[in-house]
């Protein structure tokens, strides 16, 4: 298989940027999108041409590093899949396809298709600590917890923090990911305690890193990789609300 390639090159933030084609030939259709970028950084590296940068991890859809924008979609054309899942036999023969970086101004571009997305640890970072009591393990009906309770702050966790709902965003808000790490711990008893100051804390970082605000489009729940739920910006509003009501009453 034959692709024309238009990917995106930029020397580092300061730079200027620019979108450069190139030819790829006898691509193999079971290669995932990622050892094609692999192979055609090899034939760069042959030519003593600069390979193009990319991040990528455990290339196994976990870890979330591997996010680019495939001809206009965050992770590519297929739902709920990763970049480093995605594999060549969804391209067709001679198809042009346009790869991009995340687009966001909390996510400058560090170099090519690398971005910086460290505002979402310094995100998590401001939701502070979890209060446990140490110890002895407790008995495991100790804090019993419903199945139901369980499964919904499990699939909140699910995020990856990849940064497609921010991509995907038209204001590049990142309230889909902040309310799915504020979800999965107002959710569960041990995460309780500091559930008042964390929302608090994590959204005021989250309007600190030049996040757009939610308009409710729900275009990140269409392009999350793990299916994330809107209804979780919904729980975190609520949850914001709720602690700066009991704030003002101690007042």
């Amino acid at each position: 298989m034959k692709l024309n390639l238009k990917i995106w090159r930029q020397k580092d933030r300061n730079s200027n940027g620019k979108l450069v084609e190139y030819a790829l030939d006898n691509v193999n259709t079971h290669m995932s999108f990622l050892e094609m970028l692999d192979t055609l950084n090899n034939q760069l590296i042959q030519k003593n041409e600069e390979p193009i940068e990319f991040d990528h991890d455990c290339r196994e859809g976990i870890c979330g590093q591997c996010g680019v924008m495939i001809n206009g979609n965050a992770h590519g054309p297929l739902k709920n899949t990763t970049t480093c899942q995605l594999h060549m036999r969804e391209f067709k023969d001679n198809e042009t396809i346009l790869i991009e970086p995340f687009r966001a101004a909390g996510f400058p571009v560090k170099k090519d298709l690398k971005v910086d997305r460290t505002a979402f640890d310094r995100i998590i970072s401001a939701g502070g600590y979890v209060s446990v009591n140490t110890g002895q393990a407790p008995e495991a009906n100790t804090i019993p917890i419903s199945h139901e309770t369980a499964e919904s702050a499990f699939d909140s966790a699910a995020c990856i923090g990849c940064g497609a709902c921010v991509a995907t965003c038209k204001n590049g808000s990142a309230a889909l990911f902040t309310s799915a790490k504020i979800t999965q711990m107002a959710t569960l008893p041990q995460g309780k305690e500091e559930r008042s100051e964390r929302v608090i804390n994590m959204v005021h970082q989250m309007d600190l890193e030049d996040f757009g605000h939610c308009s409710n489009t729900e275009a990140c729940e269409v392009e999350c990789p793990q299916g994330i739920s809107v209804l979780n910006i919904a729980r975190m509003n609520f949850e914001y609300n709720r602690a700066n009501f009991f704030k003002s009453k101690k007042r």
